[in-house]
């Protein structure tokens, strides 16, 4: 057996300011946690992390629309995401928020840390500010016409059309997507991150990572070709305090948001350790050279964790409060960046009004239907557009009328008529190569996942699973019950063993159903149990965090080693049929109702 890995798998972070669209999940969400769930089930040693973003001018441009408090809104939402993240099943170690003190600790000792080195730098910058409010914009809720390739809807941090990332300032004809009103640009002082000090290292580093998915790799190189300077401050009162002198003391500046974010996964990870009283478990990750690093998101979070944060690692080497005496804090080994999750050829977007949220969606249809869906038709290497009719096809033509279809036939029948897993006679060629084929089906789909190609190893799957149906269909055991019982079982036995290994191998992807399935076939103990939300206390202070006790769990990467005699459980679907007329048209009512 191959010793333990263990495998940091790092989430983008949801900012706090709304409820999450089902666009978001597709990028950095069930990506994430299926990766994590192989993982888990190969036993190597998982810390899975993020939490949300809580800081910058999104929650208080959220706050002030709401006429709350900017923690009240932080507080609302934050709890609201982590809602929506546990019923979707992620499979999170520690999914924390930005706004505890262990995160500000973290964030202000790598920023002294890298001021201290000489990798932070003063400059001027113009700033946007709102003229009816006099805050200052986030990039990102700036629009205007992008200069290097002319797409009219460009953010003020990076156009969505040609991948640059930009500057408020150089876009023609800036709007506030707040007002509509143009932003009025003032000069302010401002500490930047001295990116062009890493050009040359960044520059190599990203030439070696062969690995990576073409559209991460290839943006990356060209965007080290031109490295400025960054700024990693802002004219704020909400957010991380500045730990440098003038800075410090002025209560109108704050660390810039995208800065401290991408620290979560280190502070994070601090957390995770210090709760579960284990202060210096962390390293066993960051500070490992053996250990691997995936981060997921969406394709317009790739410089962040590619360039930026990088830079942030190598600036802090083993410096700091946390890698003094202990090493070099690792750096990424795979950066999974999925396109963009359509829905009538528009991106989904909160603050454009084009949104399926994940709380709405969950109300009326199973996790597992949206996990599959996501994970055979979405946007994993190129831009997808979601339709209801085509979420209902596959629900109905995919899960439930081959998998769900399998599993119900098999457990019906023997369920019925032996009670428990039947005796087998001697297997046929066709019987033994039904098992074979699925037994080499973990090999090939564990590759497939571990290089984080989730479709065609989803494919995989469900090709098997197609398989075993054909192969029940063929051999029709309740045409033999009267006559050749020992038969039927035997033709029973192997497809409860098929479907006993399908099972794991389709519960990275559906684990809910899965863990039904795994209870029906007899099996006790979780290979996919609940999650679990905990208080955790700070100096006084409490937040709640998403976690669960994955240790427990007793699902295996390995085929079935299911035993003749195992009492079945009474069967039941797995999977709910769909009316396609019903859902489409209530749908896209409230689709219209909502964009009215």
């Amino acid at each position: 057996m191959s010793p333990r890995e263990k495998i940091l798998i790092a989430v983008a972070w949801p900012y706090a300011s709304g409820p999450r669209h089902i666009g978001h999940v597709a990028g950095f969400g069930v990506p994430s946690d299926v990766f994590a769930r192989y993982q888990r089930l190969r036993g190597n040693d998982v810390l899975m992390v993020s939490g949300t973003d809580e800081h910058g001018t999104p929650v208080m441009v959220a706050a002030d629309r709401e006429g709350v408090s900017r923690r009240e809104t932080a507080d609302k939402y934050s709890q609201l995401i982590r809602e929506d993240l546990r019923d979707l099943g992620l499979t999170y170690d520690l999914f924390t928020r930005t706004t505890t003190r262990n995160h500000a600790r973290v964030t202000q000792d790598m920023f002294r840390t890298l001021h201290e080195r000489g990798y932070i730098i003063e400059e001027s910058q113009l700033v946007a500010f709102s003229r009816s409010t006099g805050q200052t914009l986030p990039d990102r809720y700036i629009e205007g016409t992008c200069p290097h390739c002319g797409f009219t809807d460009a953010r003020g941090d990076q156009c969505d059309n040609c991948g640059r990332l930009l500057d408020p300032v150089e876009l023609i004809e800036p709007r506030s997507k707040i007002d509509g009103e143009p932003p009025e640009f003032r000069e302010t002082n401002h500490l930047f991150l001295d990116l062009p000090a890493f050009a040359d290292r960044l520059a190599k580093w990203i030439d070696a990572q062969r690995h990576w998915r073409p559209n991460v790799r290839n943006f990356s190189l060209r965007y080290v070709e031109d490295l400025k300077p960054r700024p990693i401050t802002r004219d704020l009162d909400w957010g991380v305090r500045i730990p440098v002198e003038p800075y410090a003391s002025d209560d109108n500046k704050r660390v810039y948001v995208w800065f401290d974010a991408v620290i979560g996964y280190l502070s994070a990870a601090i957390e995770w350790a210090w709760e579960r009283g284990t202060p210096d478990a962390w390293r066993e990750w960051w500070q490992n050279p053996d250990s691997r690093h995936y981060y997921f998101m969406g394709k317009d979070n790739i410089t962040f964790h590619t360039v930026i944060w990088p830079s942030i690692l190598f600036g802090y080497g083993s410096g700091g409060e946390f890698g003094a005496g202990h090493g070099d804090l690792e750096l990424p080994y795979d950066v999974v960046a999925s396109e963009y999750l359509m829905i009538g050829g528009k991106q989904l977007s909160t603050s454009r009004n084009v949104s399926i949220y994940v709380r709405d969606f969950l109300s009326r249809y199973d996790a597992d239907a949206l996990r599959y869906y996501i994970a055979a038709a979405g946007p994993e290497t190129q831009d997808s557009d979601f339709t209801w009719e085509d979420f209902v096809r596959r629900n109905n033509d995919e899960l439930v009328a081959a998998w769900g279809n399998l599993v119900n036939r098999t457990l019906t029948n023997a369920h019925r008529n032996f009670g428990a897993v039947p005796e087998p006679g001697a297997l046929t060629p066709r019987d033994t190569a039904l098992l074979e084929a699925v037994a080499g089906g973990f090999d090939r789909i564990g590759d497939l996942i571990a290089t984080s190609k989730f479709k065609a190893a989803l494919n995989e799957a469900m090709s098997l699973a197609r398989s075993a149906n054909q192969y029940l269909s063929d051999e029709a055991p309740w045409a033999l019950l009267e006559n050749d019982r020992d038969r039927a079982g035997t033709i029973l036995y192997t497809a409860l063993r098929a479907i006993d290994s399908l099972k794991i191998l389709l519960t990275p992807f559906l684990p809910f159903s899965s863990q039904r399935l795994h209870e029906l076939l007899g099996h006790d103990g979780w290979i996919a149990g609940p999650l679990e939300l905990r208080d955790v206390d700070e100096d006084g202070e409490t937040h709640t965090v998403l976690t669960g006790d994955y240790a427990s769990w007793v699902g295996e990467w390995k085929p079935s080693d299911l035993a003749a005699g195992q009492a079945l459980r009474p069967p039941e679907p797995l999977f709910k049929k769909l009316d396609p007329d019903k859902v489409v048209a209530e749908e896209l009512a409230r689709l219209e109702a909502a964009a009215a």
